[in-house]
């Protein structure tokens, strides 16, 4: 469980903060940064990212990041033996359990928010996909001090849906053998989401 925290939480709790969490969660951490590289660096992500229209190209990695989240999730019973709401229960259950008091305070906030609204399940419909582009946008907005409508970029999404399928049933399968090659005997046998 704390790998899976790690991973999903990696760019949130940073420096400081993460010298506090366990191996396991710095491990998981560890593993989402090399999710991260593979992805930014492989040519089919590349070929996504060209798909993302010119006024939402600054951030078309981000997009094509949460448009692949989207068709995992749509895909999920290829991937995994268990159901994406019967997955994301358990995960949200132990969470709650036995790992909410173990966070510093900005990442609680943030796994309250996600197993209040059920984010990660929330992948699995368009809608979720937008709400997901809208809180990004909030936070990039408060950051930076500029306005972003990263959700207008479903736009893209839907224009080139079959494309960005055939790309991450390209692309996932490359990603697991990568990660199983970098963390044999540390990462669970099922995917990611976010």
């Amino acid at each position: 469980m704390e790998f899976q925290l790690g991973n999903l939480l990696a760019d949130v709790v940073r420096g400081p903060q993460r010298d506090t969490m366990s191996p396991a969660f710095v491990c998981g951490a560890a593993c989402h940064k090399a999710i991260d590289a593979f992805t930014d660096a492989h040519p089919v992500v590349k070929r996504s990212r060209t798909r993302i229209g010119s006024e939402q190209r600054r951030f078309s990695g981000v997009l094509v990041d949460v448009f692949y989240d989207y068709y995992l999730a749509s895909n999920w019973e290829r991937y995994s033996p268990i159901a994406l709401d019967a997955y994301t229960a358990t995960f949200y259950a132990s969470i709650q359990a036995h790992h909410l008091a173990e966070l510093p305070p900005n990442a609680r906030t943030l796994i309250e928010r996600i197993v209040r609204h059920d984010l990660l399940g929330s992948y699995v419909r368009v809608e979720g996909v937008e709400r997901a582009l809208r809180r990004i946008s909030t936070y990039l907005n408060s950051r930076w001090k500029k306005q972003f409508a990263l959700e207008q970029g479903v736009r893209d999404l839907l224009a080139h849906k079959s494309a960005f399928g055939g790309d991450f049933d390209e692309f996932f399968p490359a990603l697991q053998a990568h990660v199983a090659a970098l963390t044999i005997g540390r990462i669970p046998e099922r995917p990611r989401l976010a």
